[in-house]
This record gives structure tokens, C-alpha cells and sequence, in this order.
């Protein structure tokens, strides 16, 4: 016969596990109502023709317009251009905050904690005041000249000095947790620095890089405030596309479809990056 102490934890624990389904059902109807709820209203915004009816024709008209199609080709191509030098900096920087030795190495890893806390806009701001039209450096450049900070590149200017520390946070951990006996051991052997860095440091923190290029590429795709702030007029966006069809021409059902295609891509690029970062050798 089993002693009481042991019936009792028998009947806490099946009273906790009756009352588990409960407990879940909570987060699962709050995310129902926040996000799939929504997510049903634009599908049913989108896939609804011009007459009232439900079907493809509004869809199909908005996507093969030239508009949704630049916006979309101008929002990857900015998302990868801003990625690549993300993690060409990021990983340039990491690797001097490591192992070069100077003074404040240690206060300005600290400080990159603390700028992932800032709002993109402060950077797109930040940048107007430097180098736009009516900025510090606007008399040296010229008045008849337009600043590129309103095009391509002025925008990946921004989101590289804003993303740049997402790709260092991860690589400064990863960096943390190498063996120094074995970079030390490899440099006695006659390993050259570069030989080193591609040999050893590359191979161990190549997950933590390919995770903040991950999150950089989702962020930069989805990215509104730096653009909003920056008025770049030659280059739209899919978020931007949303904004312009809902806010000013109060085309919801248009903005709609723009956003699912949004959706789809971000969701898209989301799975192929788990699946990159999942396949590589632990």
C-alpha cells in the first residue's frame, strides 16, 4: 500500500495536469485575438474582388502592378546590401573589441547593449541632421547638390549604423566562449593571424553570425521608421507601400494584400534562415 504522502503528491499532480489544458488555453485565445484575428481580417480584405465577392481578382491586380513590384525588388535589395555590410562590420568590429587590446574595450561592448535599446528613428534622425538637405554638412557639399541621403544608400546607411550592433551581440558572446589556449597554441605552431581567424575563430562563431544575419535580414525587411523619418521619396518599401495605401488613400483592402505578401516573405525568409542555422555541425 502506498503511503499517504505519496497519494497526496499523486493527487496534486493530477490536479496540476488537469488544470494545465486551462492555464494554456489563456495565452492561446489572447494570441488569437492579437494576432490571428487580424491576420483574418486582412485575408478576408484581400481575397475579396472589386464587386464584393470573394476571389483572386484584387490580389492578382495589386501584385502585377509595377509599383508593388519595385517595392518589393527595392525592400530585398535593401534588406541584403544592409545584411552583408552588417555582418562585414559586425564581425570586423567583434573581432577588434576581443583582440586587439585598447583602453574602454570592455565600456564600449557595454554601450552596444545599450543601443540595441534605441529606436531606429533616432538613427534615420541622427543622419538628417549630419548629411540632408538642410544639415551641418549641407553648406560643403553644396546647396545645389542633393544629399544621398535620400536614396538606396542612404537608407542602407542607416540601417547599418542601427542593425550593425544586432550581429555584434551574438558574435561577442560566441567570442567569449573560445579556448585561448587553442587561438595561443595555433599562433606557436606558425599560424598566421588571418590563418587563425579563418581556421578556428570562423568555424566556432559561425552560428552566432548566421543568427544575427537572421535576425538583421527579418529586421531590415520589415523596417519602417528610419525610411518614414528619412522622407526618402525614390524608394519604396513593402512596409512603406502598406503605409501609403492604408494612411493616405485609405486603400484597406490594397494594403491588405501588400501586407500578406509581407508577411509571406518575412515567414519565408524566417524558415530558410532556421533551416540554414539548424543544418549546420554542432
Amino acid at each position: 500500500m502506498k503511503p499517504a504522502a505519496t497519494l497526496g503528491e499523486g493527487a496534486r499532480a493530477g490536479a496540476h495536469d488537469a488544470w494545465r489544458p486551462g492555464w494554456l488555453s489563456l495565452p492561446v485565445a489572447a494570441l488569437g485575438v492579437v494576432l490571428f484575428y487580424p491576420l483574418a481580417l486582412m485575408s478576408a480584405q484581400a481575397f475579396t474582388d472589386p464587386d464584393g465577392g470573394p476571389g483572386l481578382g484584387r490580389f492578382i491586380a495589386i501584385v502585377r502592378t509595377g509599383l508593388f513590384i519595385g517595392a518589393l525588388f527595392d525592400t530585398v535589395r535593401i534588406a541584403f546590401t544592409a545584411t552583408a555590410l552588417c555582418v562585414a562590420l559586425g564581425f570586423t568590429l567583434a573581432i577588434l573589441i576581443r583582440f586587439v587590446p585598447f583602453v574602454g574595450a570592455r565600456a564600449l561592448s557595454r554601450l552596444i547593449d545599450a543601443y540595441l535599446a534605441f529606436p531606429s528613428f533616432l538613427v534615420a534622425l541622427s543622419l538628417t541632421f549630419l548629411y540632408g538637405n538642410a544639415g551641418i554638412f549641407a553648406a560643403a557639399r553644396g546647396a545645389s547638390s542633393a544629399s544621398f541621403l535620400y536614396g538606396f544608400w542612404g537608407v542602407v546607411l542607416a540601417e547599418v549604423s542601427y542593425y550593425t550592433p544586432f550581429v555584434m551581440r551574438p558574435l561577442l558572446a560566441a567570442l567569449d566562449t573560445l579556448d585561448h589556449a587553442q587561438l595561443e597554441a595555433a599562433g606557436s605552431l606558425g599560424e598566421t593571424p588571418v590563418g587563425v581567424l579563418r581556421r578556428i575563430v570562423l568555424p566556432a562563431t559561425l552560428p552566432a553570425l548566421l543568427a544575427g544575419a537572421s535576425l538583421c535580414l527579418l529586421l531590415t525587411i520589415n523596417e519602417f521608421g528610419i525610411i518614414l523619418v528619412m522622407g526618402v521619396k525614390d524608394v519604396v518599401t513593402l512596409p512603406m507601400l502598406i503605409y501609403g495605401k492604408a494612411i493616405e488613400q485609405f486603400d484597406y483592402a490594397g494594403a491588405s494584400v501588400v501586407a500578406l505578401c509581407n508577411i509571406a516573405l518575412s515567414l519565408g525568409l524566417y524558415f530558410a534562415c532556421r533551416r540554414l542555422v539548424d543544418r549546420l555541425p554542432t
